[in-house]
């Protein structure tokens, strides 16, 4: 749709401009803030093969240098218990976090030591949902999710996922032995690959109701311009003038009609119907970035978001692993968000996760939302976008979660290309291992 176009093409000049890197000196991350509740975000780049689609910092994963780099993190925690720090919660991403399930949990057990620790998320991939991992994963992770992407084999086989994970029927199958371990158990999907027809994504979701999941993230496919040959070359030219139509779908399948199996818990993810977040514990078991705005991030090619600057670790492991074992953290880049910047934050976030409190922007930015945003709102009301927008509050219409997917999905494309350019410093070897075919050998 036209009005689709307009907006992916203006948040993506947006971000170019909002997320350009500058080089920084600076030795460690500034200290937190009184009273603020933070997230400690982990970051385990080590993969047993990479995805071509994947824009995060990802190593083919070897031993030996995966448990220098684990130790390294756990210095790295002591570094911010030192700045005064405290966490409540943790989400660990990749790359594969579960690698290595005996320095993940060696690694969790000193941050719940060091730490006012309630929840635990973690990413892993379907060939860990086996018994070995479960019971060391039982009580260490709160919320674990699993990429997926998608149970037809001709899709995992394009992905090259099938051999290293198995098939579809195969997946499912773990997936319902390992739900009873966690509070949460999130399968991570993806829709609108090149290749997926509405037949298969039909199939996707009704073996998602079926899975026994507490909740799923049906994510739209999104990449950078590194990633985007690799992209092209293995999946084909996405199609994004259909991407609106198979979000309705799937929305509608998830958490529409008269009985449905799920509930919106962002413009993405889908908890199962009937299940308090924060049931589950004293903190919301979440996605990542939702329940937090500010969390400082380790681990080599992490980005940190602090008090309006967003802050990029090195993407060489052996520049990381040096500047740790010296000390100080492995800062490469910043980059300052303006206010106008912040404020777009805050109205992409929110409505991300479904509701934006008018008052609590007005309060935190000295300005009305329709001030501060003017261009903004008048797109999103000019197109249908909200089903509510009274002096309190915004809430949307399945129009208006289509356009914030849409915000959402550039605003990571722009995080992937900032990641880009921390990945373009890599020189020597580290270079051309991840610029070369990416397997392992």
């Amino acid at each position: 749709m036209l009005s689709e176009r307009m907006l992916t093409g203006v948040i993506k000049t947006m971000t170019k401009h909002e997320l350009a890197m500058e080089p920084t000196t600076e030795t460690h991350l500034p200290g937190p803030k009184p009273n603020m509740k933070y997230m400690l975000y982990m970051h385990i780049p080590f993969c047993q093969r990479l995805c071509p689609y994947c824009s995060f910092n990802r190593y083919p994963f070897r031993e030996e240098i995966a448990r220098p780099y684990f130790a390294n993190l756990r210095r790295e925690m002591l570094m911010l218990k030192d700045l005064g720090y405290d966490f409540e919660s943790i989400y660990c991403g990749g790359g594969t976090p579960t690698i290595m399930i005996d320095e993940l949990c060696e690694t969790l057990d000193l941050a719940r030591d060091l730490f006012s620790i309630k929840e635990v998320s973690s990413e892993t991939n379907p060939n860990h949902l086996t018994l070995p991992y479960l019971e060391k994963l039982k009580g260490r992770v709160q919320r674990l999710s699993v990429g997926v992407q998608s149970f037809d084999d001709s899709l995992l086989r394009q992905m090259d996922r099938y051999e290293k994970y198995g098939s579809g029927a195969e997946i499912f199958e773990r997936i319902g032995v390992a739900a009873p371990y966690f509070d949460i158990l999130n399968v991570d999907m993806i829709f609108n690959y090149p290749s997926q027809t509405e037949e298969v994504l039909r199939r996707d979701i009704e073996l998602i109701k079926e899975c026994g999941c507490q909740q799923t993230t049906f994510s739209p496919l999104y990449f950078s311009r590194a990633t985007t040959r690799k992209m092209l070359d293995t999946l084909g030219d996405p199609n994004y003038t259909r991407e609106y139509e198979y979000y309705k779908l799937l929305d509608h399948e998830l958490a529409g009609g008269s009985d449905p199996a799920f509930e919106r818990r962002t413009v993405w993810t889908f908890n199962r119907k009937g299940m308090d977040l924060h049931a589950c514990g004293e903190v919301p078991v979440d996605e990542f970035g939702v329940s937090y705005e500010e969390y400082p991030a380790i681990g080599s090619g992490s980005v940190t978001h602090l008090d309006g600057t967003i802050y990029v670790n090195t993407f060489s492991i052996r520049e990381y692993n040096e500047a740790i074992e010296s000390g100080r953290m492995s800062l490469m880049g910043k980059t300052k968000m303006s206010k106008r910047d912040l404020m777009r934050y805050r109205f992409m976030q929110e409505l991300y996760a479904l509701r934006l409190d008018k008052n609590r922007f007005k309060r935190d930015f000295g300005v009305s939302v329709e001030r501060g945003l003017p261009v903004e709102m008048a797109f999103m009301r000019a197109n249908g976008a909200f089903a509510t927008d009274d002096a309190d509050e915004l809430t949307l219409t399945t129009k208006g979660r289509y356009y914030t997917l849409v915000m959402q999905r550039q605003f990571l494309s722009g995080l992937n290309e900032l990641r880009d350019q921390a990945r373009a410093a890599l020189t020597g070897p580290e270079h051309d291992l991840l610029f070369g075919d990416g397997t392992q050998k």
